[in-house]
């Protein structure tokens, strides 16, 4: 039994260890990790191996975690996940309507690819570019696209398609301008911000140009009229002004615009008034305006937990318009079931950890800025596009990142994973990982220069260095200053007459005293001898006459004599008192 009881001790102290350790590894500190009870003769050797054995499989993905170039190679892994998974989705859900418009089950496919190769050349070049060249061509493109914006408008120059005067068309292939304008926007609103708040800038010079410029944008996205791309570029602005660190209130306000502007666009045309009322009630209409979400949640019944298998679907057999685009989601639900669809949730939550963890880690405003803001607006265009597929929100339009059939939504979501990679690369760790040398199997595959290291501006530095002056003045001044000898203050001087008078008060009462305490010494002395005299007359009667009582008489002049000793002992004592009272009197 004792056997028993010290190995489960020791199980037990090992197992304390082993998460000391994994605690110690996941947080990058130093282990120092103790013996366990009773096993005091092991060697450093034995516990260092037991430790490594039990720490493995607690701590190597946080170990994982904590490399330098985690955040890089998560948001590459991401990318090619989502990209691969939307263009198999996209061959799924279109062959039937590339087959009926086309002649080639293979059309929207052969364009998506397309697409997607120079979205894959965009996000090499964002990659590839300087922080400091992006944020010199900020305003350029921004300027750049709002022109484009108001060409789009021009008839001859702009296309129509589904309702809407927003597309360029060009040798066959569409492209929509809008899509530039929310990069550019959002690129130029993170250095303006990022710039603006080194320099300490008011509230009014932080908003006057952004807000105005994020005016004109939507103004020119809503004559086309687009309702899909205004909440996308309002939710561009949003994320902004929030994690600038904006006060509540501009945000507040900000977001009640969107949203008071959202409503009265989807009000303000006949097909958007229809959507909405057919969300509100989805049984008015089923063939007419609610037809489209009726059959996207019929798709996702259908699926069940495990799907029909991949390319088996029927509602894209004309029964869900839109299959390969906006409702892309319902034929996934459809084929794939509740598991593929919940992975492919996963995905995007595993994609809203990186873009957070970029921007959290990122040393420069610009970069933590935009990658906030570039997360925020995907996560939010993919939970409007699932909402209004599963009937959570009106249908309105926005596509799917990465999954919808799409060219231009294709490209430019994938330049903007560009960007959020380069802003990984350039973390302080795995800057100072990757110029220290430490060698990367993606970054030399991808043969990508040297990131270079933060360096806060000139006007930054003087700025702290001022900042702390100010501080030191401030802790200077409060200490308490020690006043001149030569000069007291009116207290000091009130306090050292009080101190004089005191001490002339006691001395006046020892010198009164002291005459009191000689007297009163001298009088028992005297009584001392008088009684000491009577005793030795009456001690010379008894003596002579023999007479008993004389005798007696004789030994009371002795306690005379011991009282008198003890009056002189009493008067000397009450001189000491009297010497006391009067100190306290007139001290």
């Amino acid at each position: 039994m004792g056997s028993i009881l010290t190995r489960l001790r020791r199980g037990r102290g090992q197992g304390d260890a082993a998460q000391d350790v994994s605690e110690a590894v996941a947080t990058g500190e130093p282990t120092d990790a103790a013996a366990p009870a009773g096993d005091g003769e092991k060697t450093g050797a034995s516990e260092a191996s037991h430790a490594e054995a039990v720490k493995v499989p607690r701590t190597r993905f946080g170990t994982w975690l904590g490399r330098p170039m985690t955040s890089f190679h998560l948001i590459i892994a991401v990318t090619g996940l989502l990209t691969t998974l939307g263009l198999i989705m996209v061959l799924s859900a279109s062959g039937v309507y590339s087959y009926d418009s086309d002649g080639s089950p293979w059309a929207v496919f052969g364009r998506q690819v397309l697409w997607t190769a120079i979205g894959f050349v965009a996000f090499y070049l964002a990659l590839r570019i300087r922080v400091q060249t992006l944020r010199k061509l900020a305003f350029p493109g921004f300027a750049f696209t709002v022109v484009l914006l108001v060409l789009v408008l021009i008839p001859g120059i702009g296309k129509v398609a589904n309702g809407s005067r927003g597309w360029f068309v060009v040798a066959g292939f569409s492209m929509q301008p809008s899509e530039l304008a929310k990069i550019a926007f959002a690129i130029w609103g993170a250095h303006l911000l990022a710039a603006r708040r080194m320099e300490r800038a008011s509230l009014r010079e932080m908003l006057i140009p952004l807000v105005p410029a994020a005016v004109i944008a939507l103004a020119l996205i809503v004559a086309q009229p687009d309702l899909g791309q205004t909440v996308s570029l309002g939710i561009i602005l949003l994320g902004l002004l929030w994690y600038a660190g904006l006060p509540l209130r501009v945000f507040m306000s900000s977001l009640l615009a969107v949203v008071v502007s959202a409503i009265v666009l989807a009000f303000a045309e006949g097909y958007r008034s229809d959507r909405v009322q057919s969300w509100l009630n989805p049984g008015a209409d089923t063939q007419g305006s609610g037809y489209q979400a009726r059959q996207a949640r019929f798709a996702l019944a259908n699926g069940g937990v495990f799907g029909d298998g991949l390319g088996q679907g029927t509602a894209k057999w004309n029964y869900l318009p839109n299959a390969h685009n906006d409702f892309i989601f319902a034929i996934i639900g459809e084929e794939l079931g509740l598991i593929g669809a919940t992975g492919l949730l996963a995905l995007f939550g595993l994609f809203a950890y990186t873009g957070m963890r970029i921007a959290r880690r990122s040393a420069d405003p610009f970069l933590r800025l935009l990658s906030a803001t570039t997360t925020l607006w995907l996560i939010g265009q993919m939970f409007i596009n699932v909402g209004y597929v599963v009937g959570l929100l009106p249908v309105t339009g926005l596509q799917l990142p990465l999954i919808s059939a799409g060219g231009s939504s294709q490209a430019t979501t994938l330049l903007m994973m560009g960007l959020l990679t380069n802003a990984a690369r350039h973390e302080p760790d795995a800057v100072a990982a990757l110029r220290a040398g430490r060698d990367d199997r993606m970054d030399r595959l991808l043969r990508l220069p040297l990131p270079e290291p933060y360096v806060p501006p000139r006007l930054e530095l003087a700025r702290e260095r001022l900042s702390a002056k100010k501080s030191a003045q401030k802790a200077a001044k409060a200490k308490p200053a020690r006043k001149p000898a030569g000069k007291p203050d009116a207290k000091a001087r009130t306090r050292a007459a009080s101190g004089r008078a005191a001490k002339a008060a006691r001395a006046k009462a020892r010198s009164g005293a002291e005459p009191g305490a000689r007297t009163a010494g001298k009088a028992g002395r005297a009584g001392q001898r008088t009684a000491e005299r009577a005793a030795g007359a009456a001690g010379r009667r008894a003596a002579h006459t023999g007479d008993r009582g004389a005798r007696r008489r004789a030994q009371q002049p002795g306690g005379s004599s011991r009282s008198s000793v003890r009056y002189g002992a009493d008067q000397r004592s009450q001189g000491r008192r009297a010497r006391a009272l009067e100190g306290q009197r007139y001290g």
